[in-house]
């Protein structure tokens, strides 16, 4: 499987009509995607690892189902600043915005500019982009690489500011508390304090089934299951 046209067609072979729906439910566009499970997803980039141009095909077909799988295949770290912006303000769904772009961009030399730059756009999807990409650059990088005091600072911006925000940005503000009070030891009791404080977050999820995790049972969870402190290799699913 090496050309675009190949690759698309694999996608459109796994699509599923039912899915398409689901995903419609969670704000995807519907005629814009082939309704194709992160499973079958996985077998496919499995297939075209590696082959960064190709990512970037997939992209630019503005393709729900491509753009996600070329997040999977994309190297971050060879992306440029101004690619990685491109990605973030043509994503085409939630699935993109807060998953996609962040998983490259959180492997960039770039991610911390383009995670404050982000942060602070007036369209949703790019806000919620530039929150789960700082979430992803705590998950992964020592924390004596980390600007503790940056950190520190955007927590207080969450504790202060999060009822204020749009709806989907208070899903990812409240995923940077849980990922700072998981992965960054210094912070991490100031994150659990604010995590109490929020309590449970209100996020429309569109009548869905899913729920905004509670960050004091997120982050417990994962001290009890001994991950607190480690970091990851990636934020990849």
């Amino acid at each position: 499987m090496n050309t675009l046209k190949q690759v698309m067609a694999a996608l459109k072979k796994q699509g599923n009509p039912e899915r398409i729906q689901v995903f419609a439910n969670h704000g995807a566009p519907p005629d814009q995607m082939f309704g194709v499970s992160v499973a079958d997803m996985k077998v496919i980039a499995k297939q075209i690892k590696g082959k960064q141009e190709l990512a970037y095909e997939l992209y630019e077909t503005g393709n729900g189902d491509a753009q996600y799988l070329a997040g999977m295949v994309a190297d971050g770290a060879q992306m440029t600043k101004v690619r990685l912006d491109q990605w973030a303000r043509k994503a085409l769904w939630q699935m993109v915005s807060e998953y996609t772009v962040p998983w490259v961009a959180s492997e960039s030399k770039h991610a911390q500019a383009l995670a404050l730059k982000w942060m602070n756009a007036r369209k949703e999807g790019v806000a919620t982009s530039g929150w789960n990409t700082y979430s992803g650059m705590v998950t992964v990088t020592p924390d004596d690489e980390l600007d503790l005091a940056e950190v520190d600072m955007l927590l207080d911006q969450i504790d202060e500011g999060i009822d204020d925000a749009m709806n989907r940005v208070r899903y990812t503000m409240n995923g940077f508390v849980i990922a700072v009070g998981t992965y960054v030891k210094p912070l991490s009791k100031k994150a659990k304090s604010i995590a109490r404080r929020l309590g449970k977050v209100e996020v429309e999820l569109g009548g869905t089934s899913c729920k905004v995790p509670l960050a004091t049972e997120a982050i417990s969870k994962a001290e009890k299951a001994g991950r607190a402190g480690k970091k990851r290799k990636t934020i990849k699913c």
